[in-house]
């Protein structure tokens, strides 16, 4: 007897992005993303505006998702969705919807921790694509955190070491604004980067115990530095803008790695993955790259580095066969662990 196919659909809203997949027995059908432009005036994503934003975009979003992939409502098996972290008003958008859709169309309900979800994406079933075994670590860096986490089961995950302060994607925006870069800061300047040298401008590394990373330093040391060079040429930062990129972003890569490498002496783990919004940049990718045959490295494919509905839905196929569902009660938690 042939067994049913297992469709997951997944609801990513924990931040500034409306994104909505179908996933079929771990095989994506269908990552549709709502990106919102809205937030390029202030430099930043602002809450109030990212909740409005998607409530206009999440309706639009998964009936875009539901048809590319070919499927009908009652086709779903289950919704999954981001619980936590992020900014409490975009996480009620998509939690409220889940519920709804959940309860109208009586089916399970699976709550997700965003963080795995990053992790998970490297489970996604597609083809020519390498899946890390267990125990594996990943390094997770995106804007809003940085962490080594050791990974032992689909949902047993340990917090090795993480920033005691800043993330890495934060310190990549920030710099960025004060270089004045257009907003999204972080992939303009990692494009700026790979035009200058990395070697041009040395930047000091934080002192912190464990595992753990501290980025506040750095950016503080990045601001002087800029103020006392301004003084000395007001055109600066436009007559040296590729090699300050590079610069910093080495400097952050340095930070993230040197922390990373130590996690895999202490543990003995030769299998490393990346996940996150950073994971997207393109030094951090080269550099792992070339750890050499004494390591297995996984790195995502660019569309689930950033967030995304499709790491949502593959951590709920997950939770589906582990039959973990969640009660309608559920409430979003902006400040979800791992």
């Amino acid at each position: 007897m042939q067994q049913s196919p297992v469709i997951i659909l997944g609801i990513e809203s924990s931040c500034d992005d409306t994104s909505a997949s179908i996933i079929k027995d771990g095989k994506i059908l269908a990552n549709i993303i709502a990106n919102q432009d809205v937030h390029e005036a202030y430099g930043g994503v602002v809450p109030e505006l990212a909740s409005r934003a998607h409530q206009q975009n999440i309706i639009p979003v998964v009936d875009k998702a539901i048809k590319h992939a070919g499927i009908s409502k009652s086709d779903i098996n289950a919704i999954a969705f981001t619980n936590g972290p992020g900014l409490m008003g975009s996480l009620l958008v998509g939690s409220s919807f889940s519920k709804a859709f959940a309860l109208a169309m009586k089916i399970p309900l699976i709550e997700i921790n965003h963080m795995q979800g990053h992790i998970l994406a490297h489970f996604i079933d597609e083809e020519n694509s390498a899946k890390p075994t267990f125990p594996f670590l990943c390094l997770t860096v995106s804007g809003g955190h940085t962490q080594i986490v050791k990974v032992t089961d689909y949902f047993t995950m340990e917090v090795l070491g993480e920033t005691i302060d800043d993330a890495a994607g934060e310190a990549f925006d920030k710099v960025a604004k004060m270089l004045s870069l257009p907003y999204p800061g972080g992939p303009v300047l990692d494009k700026n980067a790979q035009l200058g040298n990395s070697n041009k401008y040395k930047f000091t590394h934080p002192k912190v115990p464990g595992l753990n990373y501290s980025f506040s330093g750095l950016k503080t040391s990045v601001l002087y530095f800029l103020k006392r060079e301004l003084k000395l040429n007001p055109d600066f930062i436009k007559e040296n803008l590729n090699d300050i990129c590079a610069s910093v972003q080495k400097t952050i890569v340095d930070i993230l790695l040197i922390e990373l490498k130590k996690a895999i002496k202490q543990t003995g783990i030769n299998q490393i993955a990346i996940a996150g919004g950073v994971s997207a940049n393109s030094e951090l990718r080269k550099r792992l790259a070339s750890f050499g045959a004494a390591y297995q490295v996984f790195i995502p494919k660019m569309e689930y580095c950033t967030d995304n509905a499709a790491m949502i839905a593959i951590s709920g196929y997950y939770k589906f066969l582990q039959q973990d569902f969640t009660e309608q009660g559920i409430a979003p938690n902006a400040r979800m662990k791992i």
